[in-house]
């Protein structure tokens, strides 16, 4: 059961991986390495940022999670060079019930990365006494739908949801996985 008061850590370490609680200063590498690009933001449910505005707007939110809730979003770095390989974290509904997702640069695609950071931002979920984590994925995803499994993550239903996804560009709701991992 969540604790009023309690805060997940802001620093994290898994065999290869930094997650931590992301910074002002981190604006124009977050722009540069993900946030910005097209390819890599297509299956988001965030809008592609077209600016260091919109990052430094993705900043102020997070520090408002931060201060609102036990955690919010993390940024993932290499343990080994300390380079950005992307962001996950929780975006919390309630004091129970959270939302997660991950986002990695295309040089960080296929080696394992978003597995480790997503199996750490649920061992914080489990420690800060959610009892469900959430996550969408657009139905032609594979590679994140493989990512959710492998982390214990269940498909909700077989039918898939409706859901926007900015990035892309139909302008219209596109099918969606819902996925959950629920902790006791």
């Amino acid at each position: 059961m969540y604790c009023e008061g309690v805060k997940g850590p802001e620093r994290i370490e898994t065999p290869r991986l930094v997650l931590r609680k992301p910074t002002k200063d981190d604006a124009s590498a977050i722009f540069s390495r993900y946030s910005s690009d097209p390819e890599i933001t297509k299956y988001l449910g965030w809008p592609r940022h077209q600016s260091l505005e919109a990052t430094n707007a993705f900043l102020d939110a997070s520090d408002r999670e931060w201060t609102q809730w036990p955690a919010g979003p993390y940024l993932i770095e290499s343990r080994n060079d300390h380079r950005l390989l992307g962001s996950t974290g929780l975006h919390f509904k309630t004091s129970t019930a959270a939302v997660t997702g991950y986002v990695l640069a295309r040089d960080s695609w296929g080696c394992g990365y978003a597995t480790e950071a997503l199996n750490a931002i649920c061992a914080v979920a489990g420690d800060l006494g959610v009892g469900q984590v959430i996550a969408h994925c657009h139905e032609d995803h594979a590679a994140s739908r493989r990512v959710l499994e492998k982390c214990g993550f269940t498909r909700a239903s077989q039918a898939p949801e409706l859901l926007e996804f900015p990035n892309i560009g139909s302008g219209r709701p596109e099918r969606c996985l819902r996925y959950f991992r629920s902790f006791d």
